[in-house]
């Protein structure tokens, strides 16, 4: 699986993901730092990336463009240290890889990771 990880993620992930098995690319290493959102989601959606973010705005994106891709995965909580959260984000981002490679949003946070499969489609209210 390819990642692209958002600006608000440590760098530090890219050498603990990629000791599981990912390639990883931050997004400092690839574009700039003040880059829109829709500019990286492009550049992961060209590239066939998933991109990895501590940003809702990612899932906002996708839930108000209906667009199919790219994936997210966010990470929620306080600790987003791949020395705190590492394994178990490796553990959920494995559990839910067919979702991702198909097209996926999936939130992770402490407890579990919740799925919405793309597109994103909203209820009438």
């Amino acid at each position: 699986m390819r990642l692209l990880l958002d600006m608000n993620l440590s760098p530090d992930w890219v050498s603990f993901l990629s000791s599981h098995g990912f390639t990883v690319e931050h997004w400092s290493a690839v574009g700039a730092h003040d880059a829109p959102d829709r500019v990286v989601m492009e550049y992961a959606r060209r590239h066939g990336m998933t991109v990895m973010t501590h940003d809702l705005d990612f899932g906002i994106a996708l839930a108000l463009t209906g667009e199919l891709g790219p994936s997210v995965i966010q990470i929620r909580g306080g600790v987003v240290m791949p020395e705190e959260a590492g394994d178990f984000v490796v553990d959920m981002v494995q559990a839910t890889r067919a979702e991702l490679e198909q097209g996926a949003l999936v939130t992770i946070d402490r407890h579990a990771a919740r799925i919405r499969i793309l597109p994103i489609r909203r209820t009438p209210d």
